[in-house]
């Protein structure tokens, strides 16, 4: 947390309070691995940061940044969550008892969330998937997962023109100044 200077106003002083910390300021938020292609792929509704249940080796290496969740997805059975097919590069040093690279592993949220996960998988049809997996500010991995609806092929195409048309719109903007 920053003190904020005073700002002077009209020769008196005014104290404006503390300044939070963002996440670009601090020095443990770290991003682990992205899902690039997810928003691509999918309609995103909303999103939910959740904790990841992990081995020593796989935080060991998660620290050296190998990891992937692009094919991963996750999913609620028997009223837990669980995250399926994200590789965790296996860490050297332990070898003897490492880890299995694309083993399912445990998520960890609050039921209420959980619940609201499960009927929108099983009523809506939507998906959860992983958007990225990043250190906080404490040093915990988390996760963000996302509950997204599959794009149809005109969808991508009519998201492809909007961008596209927003780099040239900016670009002209730019041009023009």
């Amino acid at each position: 947390m920053f003190i904020r200077p005073p700002l002077v106003k009209g020769g008196a002083l005014a104290y404006l309070g503390p300044i939070m910390a963002s996440k670009s300021d601090n020095k443990n938020y770290k991003v682990i691995a992205e899902n690039r292609r997810a928003r691509y792929d999918y309609a995103i509704e909303s999103d939910l940061e959740v904790g990841i249940i992990l081995t020593g080796s796989e935080v060991k290496s998660l620290r050296t940044g190998q990891s992937n969740i692009a094919e991963s997805y996750a999913s609620v059975e028997n009223g837990e969550l669980w995250l399926t097919n994200a590789y965790i590069a296996p860490y050297e040093p332990a070898r003897t008892w490492g880890h299995e690279e694309r083993r399912r592993r445990k998520l960890l949220c609050k039921a209420r969330e959980m619940s609201r996960l499960w009927n929108a998988t099983r009523r809506d049809g939507m998906a959860l998937v992983p958007l990225v997996m990043y250190f906080n500010d404490r040093g915990i991995v988390k996760l963000k997962i996302a509950l997204g609806k599959g794009k149809k092929n005109y969808d991508k195409r009519a998201t492809d023109a909007k961008r596209d048309w927003n780099r040239q719109k900016a670009r002209l903007l730019r041009h023009n100044e």
